[in-house]
């Protein structure tokens, strides 16, 4: 039996094929609606290419594009409330500073610039406590023994690690930076690390008052912020 194929060759209605022969639009064809966005101004253009779509049609694009420009403006202008600390309150603030006694020629420098700091934005001295310590290593067991003391509201933890022929500089690094957080976590009280981490003796110095500034009085003024944020807005 010979195999037989449909084909694929479409024949249209006697009448619909005059008035294509004709050149002329059929009345039943469909005619896609065009959404042209103008991304530098919020007006939107809207072109039918045929008057044949229908008004709803138009309607229903119209009011789905004003929904998209509601939520995207609501998402724009939401409120939010932005909670900060300050650093010009601060007489009622309570600090004590751990300081490692290791490289002591950087530490005290670093603690300088911390009372400095404290002074000049008006912590009273009597509200100030300074704790010395062997090393940073023992840095973190005292911060947090201060911070869940409840006497303080930020503790300062100061002290200087310099890089040595042996892998003792990383354990002690790591040891610091741990201990420190720590005893931040554990106690709920804000413990700033201020322990400086360099590969030489010159580094040190130029961080502990020289080209690079004083570290002691940055993390001084961190401390201020966080007891600040802490005392007034997350109690």
């Amino acid at each position: 039996m010979a195999a037989s194929f449909a084909s694929t060759r479409c024949f249209l209605p006697l009448y619909q094929s005059r008035h294509l022969q004709n050149n002329t639009t059929s009345s039943c064809s469909t005619v896609p609606l065009h959404l042209n966005r103008n991304s530098n101004s919020n007006s939107k253009l809207l072109s039918l290419s045929s008057s044949h779509a229908g008004r709803n049609g138009f309607n229903a694009v119209v009011e789905n594009e004003r929904k998209k420009d509601r939520l995207s403006s609501f998402s724009q202008t939401a409120a939010v409330r932005n909670l900060m600390g300050s650093v010009t309150n601060t007489q009622a603030l309570r600090f004590a500073v751990v300081v490692a006694r290791f490289n002591e020629i950087i530490t005290k420098r670093l603690l300088e610039g911390a009372l400095t700091t404290f002074h000049h934005y008006s912590v009273l001295e009597d509200n100030i406590d300074v704790v010395w310590v062997p090393g940073s290593f023992e840095i973190g067991v005292a911060a947090e023994r201060l911070g869940k003391s409840q006497k303080y509201h930020a503790v300062l933890c100061i002290g200087a690690v310099i890089r040595g022929d042996t892998s003792h500089y990383d354990v002690v690094v790591n040891s610091a930076a741990s201990g420190v957080l720590s005893a931040g976590l554990n106690s709920g009280v804000p413990c700033i690390f201020g322990v400086l981490t360099c590969d030489n003796m010159d580094q040190a110095l130029n961080r502990a008052g020289g080209k690079s500034g004083n570290k002691g009085s940055e993390t001084a003024l961190t401390a201020i912020e966080m007891a600040s944020l802490f005392e007034h807005h997350l109690k």
